[in-house]
């Protein structure tokens, strides 16, 4: 019976006295999204596995092994939704939002579920911020994404990260370097784990992805994407370079980052912190040109990011951010004797109906007790409001930091302009 009040492997409580910190961090990303043009899209919790299955790709980790699946009751193959993107696609196309015309730009703040052997800064249901645009092949638009994130981090005050990126060309340059990756890693196939095996045959650039410390290893001897780049890829990976160069976004260029889903076509980058041990990336992302032409739409660009909530309180941590705390209690109104009853709870309704964070006790406490609860809330001010004062129709207030009083006429109008 005890297990029932044990929260599942790998999820978390948000607790009252923390969820200031969540608000706080989603008011920045919601701020800066809409500094960017960017409006928000919320989406169901699951899907049709179907759509992670053609969109995410059925040789990626996700697909393979993390997903939490079942079948409803009427025999549907149900999904608890991985990531973001798949399902930005799939409203993009079920409400036709491209008949509003190009691009579309998009954020989410959202839960998302792995079945992952939790760890920090890795959990079997975390939150993400997502952003998506759609409609824009132009490195204008990389370089655009890029610097949201990165202006995020600047609005966070996260500092020392790093921004590294790479493409990995497109379906017409891209079959070469698979050739390449899979002679190679062919030569080495009696090390390969059993996992990647699998993956030689059907899709050798996610070897480059493998958590595994000896594929690691001999990945970091592969060819190279980048000397398989078509003019066109090189030309847009260059361009996209320039802009973050001439925005003053630093970066490195890293072939190995390839992504952990099939979707990724050309550009490709990750915000890496090393406040965070070994899950060091922060936010990654990229171009998925190839995207919503694969889940039945139009032949459309499109690219996005996403970042971990937990991740990017955790760089903060580790930073000593400070994270501003919410206004506590304005006033605290105790009502002394059985006649200030209602008129006390009137004036904390009326107060709280102008915009004051007005409180007062409701579990029958005495006057001291109430006052012990006044300073637990960090009331500024408060007023003990007793039988005789009402028919005078004065309030005495406290300032709590002082002590001085004074006072005010007993109506929410009058306790509102003495306290603000």
């Amino acid at each position: 019976m005890a297990d029932i009040i044990l929260k599942p492997k790998g999820t978390n409580d948000v607790l009252p006295s923390d969820s200031y910190r969540w608000q706080y961090i989603e008011g920045v990303l919601r701020k800066a999204a809409s500094d960017f043009g960017y409006s928000e899209i919320r989406f169901p919790t699951f899907e049709h596995t179907e759509l992670f299955v053609r969109g995410v790709g059925d040789t990626t980790d996700v697909v393979q092994k993390e997903m939490f699946t079942f079948t409803d009751r009427g025999g549907r193959s149900i999904t608890l939704r991985p990531e973001g993107t798949a399902s930005v696609v799939r409203s993009y196309l079920e409400n036709s939002l491209y008949g509003a015309g190009l691009p579309v730009k998009c954020f989410y703040i959202a839960p998302n579920f792995r079945g992952e052997q939790p760890q920090a800064g890795r959990y079997r249901e975390f939150y993400q911020f997502g952003v998506e645009y759609l409609g824009s092949p132009c490195p204008s638009a990389d370089a655009e994404v890029i610097a949201l994130y990165a202006a995020i981090l600047d609005r966070l005050g996260i500092k020392g990260t790093q921004l590294s990126i790479n493409s990995i060309g497109c379906p017409e340059c891209r079959p070469k370097f698979h050739a390449a990756l899979r002679a190679y890693f062919e030569s080495r196939r009696d090390e390969l784990c059993r996992t990647c095996l699998d993956r030689l045959d059907k899709n050798p650039m996610r070897i480059l992805d493998c958590k595994s410390p000896v594929c690691k290893e001999i990945a970091g001897d592969s060819p190279s994407c980048l000397d398989y780049l078509c003019s066109d890829c090189l030309e847009h990976f260059e361009k996209t370079k320039e802009m973050l160069g001439a925005m003053g976004i630093d970066f490195t260029i890293d072939p190995e980052i390839v992504r952990g889903l099939d979707y990724y076509t050309r550009t490709v980058f990750e915000f890496v912190s090393t406040d965070i041990g070994a899950q060091s990336a922060i936010c990654g992302g990229g171009r998925y040109d190839g995207l919503i032409e694969t889940l039945g739409g139009q032949p459309t660009p499109g690219l996005g990011f996403a970042s971990g909530l937990e991740r990017m309180m955790m760089v903060m941590d580790a930073q000593g951010i400070e994270f501003p705390k919410p206004e506590g209690c304005r006033i605290f109104l105790a009502a002394l004797g059985g006649a200030a009853e209602v008129p006390v709870q009137k004036l904390v309704y009326d107060l709280r109906k102008l915009g004051v964070k007005a409180e007062r006790d409701t579990t029958g406490r005495g006057l001291k007790a109430q006052m012990k609860y006044a300073d637990r809330l960090g009331a500024a001010y408060s007023a003990v409001i007793v039988d005789n004062e009402l028919s005078e129709g004065r309030a005495r207030i406290k300032d709590m930091s002082t002590g001085s009083v004074f006072e005010c006429l007993l109506t929410a109008e009058d306790i509102r302009n003495a306290v603000i």
